[in-house]
């Protein structure tokens, strides 16, 4: 019997958001399910994000925006990473996005867009299966 690797998540806050209670709601969710989680703590720029990214060979990345920043910062963040070698790597974003956005986030690379309401356990079952995938 082998044991499997956890699977490692970055949980970032980006641009000058200062709210982290639902970035911090979800870390302890994912660390409940049994995954590593690296939380980058507040104020953090794309670039210092995908440095911690490539420190820490995440699976998964999952950015909490609620400053209306979403469709510069998510967008330009996912150019980083895949300049970086990092495009495997999935990019999930939270917080208050518009549903009139989603789309527009989806074409830049954004997976998956959580917002207000989504359950706790929806999150974890899409990383595990997005993680899943990558790993098969």
């Amino acid at each position: 019997m082998t044991a499997t690797t956890p699977i490692r998540v970055l949980i970032a806050k980006i641009g000058l958001d200062g709210h982290d209670r639902g970035a911090r709601v979800i870390a302890s969710a994912l660390r409940d399910a049994g995954m590593e989680v690296i939380y980058t703590g507040l104020r953090k720029t794309p670039e210092v994000v995908v440095r911690a990214a490539l420190q820490e060979d995440v699976d998964v990345i999952g950015v909490s925006i609620l400053s209306g920043a979403h469709l510069t910062l998510l967008p330009k963040l996912r150019r980083l990473l895949d300049e970086e070698g990092l495009n495997e790597v999935p990019l999930l974003a939270g917080g208050v996005i518009p549903e009139s956005d989603v789309e527009e986030l989806r074409t830049h690379g954004i997976e998956a867009i959580f917002t207000p309401g989504t359950r706790l356990q929806d999150v974890v079952s899409y990383i595990e299966s997005s993680v899943h995938l990558n790993r098969s």
